[in-house]
């Protein structure tokens, strides 16, 4: 198939001095503000937790009784001013306006877990990060959101910090059961779901740099890997922008419809964790989605989700290479690519996930992991919350239709449809049959 025409376009210059401010980089902040957490909570941090469970207006007043608001502020500030503090060399004047955000951010993330804490909510299955993502959206279309407040709006760094939180939970024995599988499973799935998403978006007249952002975003890990993408070609912004809402408001209806069809498939929390964790396209929502099937579809689907996430290194340099080449051939500059790349493009948050679960599992006494699991978890959750929140604000959901004339969107429905059924039947064969 003969290529379409490519608009001209003058690639953004790459900082290479970046590469040297760690500071810069929320995959490295997340990691010193998980691993700041962990210790304090080994070393002896009585995390205050609310305790929230109602079923009728009449259980309203316990809710905000004394202790619960205490816990609250209390968990609340500490955590703001552990993020102010470790974002403050790159917020420099900002970090008052981020401290001031997040405030709001995590005070509708108490609010979510509030409402999902609601007996007749919990019969239905619905989970916190639901409501958060509700509150979210409710805010931005209905109430102002000032600069003050949208610096606080950072979604992947919250995900990160309870992603690194989330590998004390997991212990190196269930990681090993895992992550062969999913490391397979994420080896098969990449490839063929990348090329037929470019294929579909050459099919529809996109333009090669969309094609690019959107394959990768669909078969690897959305938004992070469509940013890698668009780094390793230096693509436009305001593509890598209209990828990331895509990926974000597919993100959602598919979060709330898969855990369903996995019951109605009849998957096991296996089956439906590895499916999950192989199509959905941001931690976060892998997160919420296999929460509602179950802890070791929480496990499954996390592992799986963080093999595809190990690839986005490699992925960027293959793209490197292969966008150079192609330069190249068409008589554009030769670009140089190397180890660096691959560095730059991955995912430190996974080494902090890593680290975790190793010291939890081979280096912590038994009855240390054992009476730090609560209060881990409930920091896991609020960071979660708060992501959502986070995405709820950025999100607009009246753009949706207007973005690019919609043929981007549907290259990117159509390669997700293809890795909806593909990973299936690879989860089905590798973590029910083979297993």
């Amino acid at each position: 198939m003969s290529e379409p025409e490519r608009p001209e376009e003058t690639p953004a210059p790459v900082d290479h001095s970046r590469l040297l401010r760690w500071y810069d980089s929320e995959d490295w902040l997340a990691v010193v503000v998980g691993v700041i957490l962990l210790v304090a909570v080994c070393c002896g941090w009585k995390v205050s937790l609310p305790v929230f469970q109602w079923r009728s207006v009449a259980d309203v007043g316990a809710l905000f009784a004394q202790g619960n608001l205490a816990a609250m502020a209390l968990t609340s500030g500490l955590l703001v001013l552990t993020g102010a503090l470790v974002l403050l060399p790159s917020l420099g004047r900002k970090c008052l306006s981020f401290s001031c955000g997040a405030c709001v951010v995590f005070l509708l993330a108490w609010a979510s877990q509030i409402l999902a804490a609601h007996a007749g909510v919990k019969e239905l299955g619905l989970e916190y990060v639901l409501f958060a993502l509700g509150l979210g959206l409710l805010w931005s279309h209905l109430l102002p959101t000032p600069e003050w407040l949208m610096v606080a709006v950072r979604t992947e760094f919250f995900i990160k910090i309870g992603i690194v939180l989330l590998g004390a939970g997991m212990l190196f024995g269930d990681l090993i059961k895992a992550g062969a599988p999913g490391m397979i499973q994420a080896l098969w799935v990449i490839p063929v779901v990348w090329y037929f998403t470019f294929w579909l978006s050459r099919f529809l007249k996109v333009d090669d740099e969309f094609g690019v952002m959107l394959s990768t975003a669909v078969s690897i890990c959305g938004v992070s890997a469509a940013i890698a993408a668009c780094g390793a070609i230096q693509g436009d912004k305001k593509k890598l922008s209209y990828v990331t809402s895509v990926v974000l408001l597919c993100a959602v209806p598919m979060m709330i419809l898969m855990p369903w069809m996995v019951r109605w498939l009849g998957l096991g929390e296996e089956v439906g964790g590895a499916w999950l964790g192989g199509t959905l396209d941001t931690s976060g929502t892998v997160l919420a989605a296999t929460e509602m099937l179950g802890e070791t579809a929480s496990r499954t689907g996390t592992v799986v989700k963080l093999s595809q996430n190990v690839l986005i290194g490699l992925a960027a340099f293959v793209i490197s290479v292969w966008w150079a080449l192609r330069d190249r051939k068409r008589g554009g500059a030769e670009v140089k690519v190397g180890v660096g790349v691959i560095w730059e493009r991955f995912p430190k948050f996974v080494i902090g996930f890593v680290a975790a679960s190793l010291v939890f599992s081979f280096v912590l006494e038994a009855a240390v992991v054992a009476q730090t699991k609560s209060a881990l978890r409930g920091l896991r959750e609020i960071w979660f919350a708060a992501a959502f929140v986070s995405i709820g604000l950025e999100t607009r959901l009246g753009d949706f239709g207007k973005l690019g004339g919609g043929k981007p969107a549907l290259a990117f429905i159509g390669g997700q449809f293809v890795n909806v059924l593909w990973t299936l039947f690879l989860a089905w064969l590798l973590f029910g049959i083979w297993k």
